[in-house]
């Protein structure tokens, strides 16, 4: 029962259906599946996340993120460059994303962004990695690699200091890769995400934080992640979550500096799969650096 992922694999070599990566902290990452948060922040926003799913597991997806987008001065343009590395068991996937946004300022307080995305995808399949019981097979003699598939994705986002709400499809086109053979063929469907979030002030030091992201994937369950945040004195974040019908999640966060946030989330299954794995570990970190690198303002609480 360890090996399910790679015995995944095995039983669907005909087809099998590939999902965007799963981040817990999805709220400060946001720039992965929709274009049109680029520049959003008004500042140089780095942003770096690793990922361990399903610990114990063998061939459990492992995710590695890299962003940085940033708003062009004296401009409504924002920016955005990032990059995505997502293994699960014998298949290695990385993708390099392009953004561009446009934003709208419709009140004084409040801005909508519209954008657009780029992908560059290149999948790899290494047949030696699975517990193949017929090395003769043709089917497994010779590996994917580097298959390149091009992706284009669009986004529209609402938000304030206090509000955001986002509606976003990162990749319209579906993705087939077929080996040498013919044997095989991963077909990525479009990802439609509805995301959405609002700061409370309880006081003058305490924060909260109520936010929800949802994904809708032919083929595969609704997903609605429901998050609370609190922040304590503009430093500290304590925060839960609930995965519909998958996990529960505990969040941590600490603002070293104006410019510099790191975060953490612990996942807890929920489902039967809780019985062979023990959780899901995400750390990440931020790092923003102003235009004209004077401090920054208390940064926004997402």
């Amino acid at each position: 029962m360890k090996n399910i992922v790679i015995i995944l694999l095995l039983v669907n070599v005909s087809v099998f259906a590939q999902q965007d990566a799963q981040y817990t902290n999805h709220m400060y990452n946001t720039i992965n599946i929709n274009p049109a948060y680029a520049g959003s922040r008004g500042v140089v926003s780095i942003f770096g996340s690793y990922r361990s799913q399903w610990v114990g597991l063998d061939g459990a997806p492992v995710t590695s993120t890299a962003s940085i987008n940033t708003p062009i001065e004296n401009s409504n343009l924002g920016v955005g460059l990032s990059f995505i590395n997502d293994k699960i068991g014998a298949s290695d996937e990385s993708a390099i994303s392009v953004d561009l946004s446009y934003a709208i300022q419709v009140s004084n307080n409040y801005k909508v962004a519209f954008g657009v995305k780029g992908t560059a995808n290149l999948f790899n399949v290494d047949y030696t990695k699975l517990n193949r019981y017929d090395l003769n097979d043709p089917k497994f003699q010779n590996n994917v690699e580097n298959e390149f598939s091009p992706g284009v994705g669009a986004g529209i986002y609402f938000y304030s200091d206090k509000l955001y709400l986002g509606l976003s499809v990162p990749d319209f086109l579906e993705s087939r890769v077929f080996n040498d053979n013919l044997s095989i063929t991963v077909l990525k469907s479009m990802h439609y995400y509805l995301i959405g979030g609002y700061v409370f002030d309880l006081n003058p030091s305490l924060q909260f934080k109520p936010a929800f992201m949802s994904k809708i994937v032919e083929g595969a369950p609704l997903q609605v992640d429901l998050s609370v945040n609190f922040l304590f004195n503009e430093k500290f974040v304590l925060g839960a979550a609930w995965r519909w019908d998958a996990a529960m999640s505990l969040m941590a966060g600490f603002q070293i500096s104006n410019g510099m946030y790191i975060g953490y989330g612990y996942d807890l299954e929920t489902t039967k799969l809780a019985n062979y794995n023990s959780g899901s570990h995400e750390i990440f970190l931020r790092f923003e650096l102003s235009k004209n690198r004077e401090r920054m303002e208390t940064p926004r609480f997402f």
